[in-house]
């Protein structure tokens, strides 16, 4: 990780919107979390310590929080580079055109290879209604886990990055108009709030349901706290006011050190945590924190191995790496094992070929599909007459008020999520 023993941003305002590599880098490691956390779920490894099902095994259970902290990571970063990178005199509709050409292709590709695989091998009935939630990217709003689970089912994220990014035009005017010194302050507000949803989630009618061992919780539960969109919108609007107070030069509290510390500790007590606190709000206080962090080491130019070239070019393939993984994890090792499980040292590599042949299709679903799309259809080629965004002013601060935004190597255009 990046060793910053700086917690503010030096007084540079020509490179306060410099991209960010070490976040970049930071994707990739996130996304390693949910492919093992998934790799345990193909149930390979045939000792019960390393099963994810049905019951996790007790090394397994901290796989199960590293998938969610990588969902809580993603979903604030999300918030933070959007803010951290808007482009001055963009419009709205640029805004969405630019992710809509982002995040539909890989999920359309990935969609009708997940209904063609699970129709041809395992024989499964293509569900219509099902399909039109999942393309549309609506299907996390419904509690259903035949719905929200369809098809290539780690699409769910995208439904939530969908309402972030058709909300995010108007979050951004009013997030931009709190004034710095208030900035903290709301993050508390918004904080508490994420705290608040595991205790409102027991008193949703239908709530207390029988316990599901896979899902460590009664499924009502399980859905509203970590799959339904208006519930991890927080953590998305958290990720935005945690950039604004980076921009706006306000001090953060810890160095990068002391927050992978603090992440390490939610990381190692969130599994023992009651309710579904694990899910999100055990460590969501100190992935924010590294976050910002990371933003600040990059800001004044601190070296860090998640900045390298190698790490930001698997940060990019992140999205794509995500969107195909689950499939070749699952139809992968049916071919490879036929649905027998190994001893430990066999799974390890097993699972290490399938890692390879999901980063290798990441490689070509990115290079030959993601980024062709979005050079070629992500900018309208003639001028449009909308009127722009609104850049919200940025009192108190010496740095230009979300100007000169440069396009961040670290935009949040995956959600590498379970």
């Amino acid at each position: 990780m990046v060793d910053s023993s700086s917690a503010q941003v030096e007084a540079r305002p020509a490179v306060v919107r410099s991209q960010l590599p070490s976040l970049t880098g930071m994707r990739f490691l996130a996304a390693i979390c949910v492919f093992s956390f998934h790799a345990l779920c193909t149930t390979v490894f045939a000792e019960k310590t390393w099963q994810m099902m049905p019951v996790p095994g007790t090394v397994a259970s901290y796989f199960w929080e590293g998938n969610w902290a990588s969902v809580s990571f993603f979903f604030l970063l999300s918030g933070f580079v959007l803010t951290w990178s808007m482009r001055p005199g963009d419009s709205t509709s640029k805004f969405w055109r630019r992710r809509i050409f982002k995040i539909w292709p890989n999920h359309l590709l990935t969609f009708v290879a997940a209904a063609l695989l699970f129709g041809g091998v395992f024989k499964m009935a293509f569900n219509g209604w099902n399909a039109l939630l999942n393309v549309t990217l609506l299907h996390s709003f419904f509690p259903q886990l035949e719905i929200w689970t369809s098809y290539n089912s780690v699409s769910w994220s995208l439904s939530n990055e969908a309402l972030f990014y058709l909300l995010f035009p108007f979050l951004i005017r009013y997030i931009g108009r709190i004034r710095p010194e208030r900035l903290w302050a709301w993050a508390g507000v918004v904080v508490a709030a994420i705290f608040l949803v595991p205790l409102v989630a027991t008193l949703l009618p239908g709530a207390g349901g029988p316990y599901q061992p896979w899902t460590q919780s009664a499924h009502l539960e399980f859905w509203f706290t970590s799959k339904f969109p208006p519930v991890r919108l927080l953590e998305f609007v958290l990720g935005i006011i945690a950039a604004r107070i980076v921009i706006t030069g306000r001090k953060v509290p810890l160095g990068l050190g002391g927050s992978v510390a603090l992440a390490v500790f939610a990381y190692v007590v969130a599994p023992h945590l009651p309710l579904t606190y694990p899910q999100a709000a055990a460590t969501v206080v100190p992935l924010t924190l590294i976050i910002a962090n990371a933003a600040i080491a990059d800001v004044n130019n601190k070296p860090s191995w998640t900045g390298s070239r190698v790490m930001v070019w698997l940060g990019e393939v992140s999205f794509a790496f995500y969107m195909c993984h689950l499939l070749i994890l699952v139809f992968g090792s049916q071919l490879l094992t036929g649905g027998k499980s190994y001893g430990t040292p066999a799974a390890i590599g097993i699972i290490a070929v399938l890692f390879l042949a999901s980063l290798a299709v990441a490689a070509a679903m990115f290079h030959l599909v993601e980024n062709p799309i979005m050079r070629r259809f992500a900018s309208s080629r003639r001028r449009t007459s909308h009127s722009p965004a609104p850049v919200p002013a940025e009192s108190g601060t010496s740095a230009p008020a979300l100007a000169g935004a440069a396009t961040t190597s670290a935009a949040p255009e995956n959600s590498a999520t379970h």
